[in-house]
């Protein structure tokens, strides 16, 4: 789905950043990181043979200071809670209710954590058993708490930011891994350039230490295992590094920020979704080669790809950065893969990196990450999903 630019359509400001990832807490810690090519911080042991990219330690007191509401979320909706706390912070509205109340928000998010112990007995009982439908039922219906599925509820983050930071302006929920992280960003950016919003959070987090997800993507072959190998690499796609992460944005009208007395820190000039026929060969290389074609090859252009590292998705995105014939940083070889939050968490390096006025530095180990020509301008990000789903944001310097 498309969104080219409307007669009357608005500039849409990044004027708040939360960001929590393995490499840091907040804009600064990333940088650092980011522009002295840091080693990528890796977990090879705890859930061997997978690789995570563990969240760095935060002090959850800081954005959620009732021990009552951090005890009533699970460990993805804290990270979101507390990203999300940042970013207002960063945007100088937090606090504020007369801004919070209407400040629209849109989440990614995926489903609530289950009870991996259950999980794994019930797999452990199938295996020797000769009857699957009828053992399937019996487990489940004695062993899942019924509390679960209100647990598994996607909305709650959103329920737990309302109610932590105030804001309740129009809410909306996106599930479904990439994509929903493509279409969280599409439609709070579409709201506010159309005129329909003046504000809005938007962001998603994804909680990569927990059991039950891991056993989900290793059933279907898509986990990286062994030793760490960077994504789009000598080894195109050698698996997903699940990474924990919390990422939101603050968007905003340029008439809106400015009466406030805010500024931006870079412009996010459109969001593209679309998704290919993926039983058809070609098709995916083609749909992320027209939405950089959307985005625009200009001087100073740079991609920063949320590339999964999942086979099949991977290849073909690489295939597409290829042909283009643009410097490349693959976002995920520096922060893991985190879902429902990549694409914010990549728009939110992308407009990290115009802010400071460079691109993050290259990694020799990905042949596609090559050096940066004169001044950073401007950023395409671009998604695909390991499943389905297909995206793009072009990112630009303010001003």
């Amino acid at each position: 789905m498309h969104d080219d630019r409307k007669p009357g359509q608005r500039d849409v400001w990044i004027t708040g950043i939360g960001l929590v990832t393995s490499l840091g807490e907040g804009l600064d810690a990333h940088w650092t990181a980011l522009a002295e090519g840091a080693t990528p911080v890796v977990d090879t042991e705890s859930f061997k043979p997978y690789i995570v990219h563990p969240l760095v330690k935060l002090n959850y007191d800081q954005q959620i200071p009732k021990k009552g509401d951090q005890r009533q979320m699970e460990a993805w909706q804290r990270i979101g809670t507390y990203a999300a706390g940042l970013a207002l912070d960063s945007a100088g509205i937090a606090k504020n209710p007369e801004i919070l109340g209407r400040t629209d928000m849109v989440v990614a998010a995926g489903g609530g954590e289950r009870d991996f112990q259950v999980d794994a007995a019930i797999l452990n009982d199938l295996l020797a058993s000769n009857d699957w439908g009828r053992s399937l039922n019996e487990r489940l219906l004695s062993d899942l708490r019924p509390t679960l599925s209100l647990a598994q509820l996607s909305n709650l983050l959103a329920g737990n930011i309302s109610i932590v930071h105030g804001v309740t302006g129009s809410s909306r929920t996106f599930m479904g891994e990439e994509s929903a992280g493509v279409d969280a960003a599409r439609v709070a950016y579409s709201r506010i350039a159309a005129g329909q919003s003046e504000i809005g959070l938007v962001g998603g987090a994804y909680n990569a230490e927990r059991e039950d997800m891991l056993l989900l993507y290793a059933l279907n072959d898509l986990c990286m295992t062994g030793d760490y190998r960077p994504v789009l690499g000598a080894e195109t796609a050698p698996g997903i590094p699940s990474g924990s992460m919390g990422a939101f944005l603050v968007l905003e009208s340029p008439e809106h920020a400015t009466a406030r007395g805010a500024k931006p820190i870079a412009k996010l000039s459109g969001v593209w979704s679309e998704r290919a026929r993926r039983t058809e060969a070609g098709t995916v290389a083609a749909k992320v080669g027209e939405l950089i074609a959307d985005a625009g090859k200009t001087p100073g252009t740079v991609v920063y790809s949320a590339a999964t590292g999942a086979p099949g998705a991977t290849e073909a995105e690489g295939e597409a950065l290829k042909a283009a014939g643009l410097p490349v940083r693959v976002a995920t070889n520096r922060i893991g893969h985190g879902f429902e939050a990549q694409f914010s968490a990549v728009i939110a390096l992308a407009a990290l990196s115009l802010s400071r006025g460079t691109a993050i530095a290259p990694l020799a180990a990905s042949p596609l990450e090559t050096a940066q020509d004169g001044a950073l301008e401007r950023v395409i990000v671009t998604s695909v999903g390991h499943w389905r789903g297909e995206g793009a944001a072009l990112v630009e310097k303010a001003g």
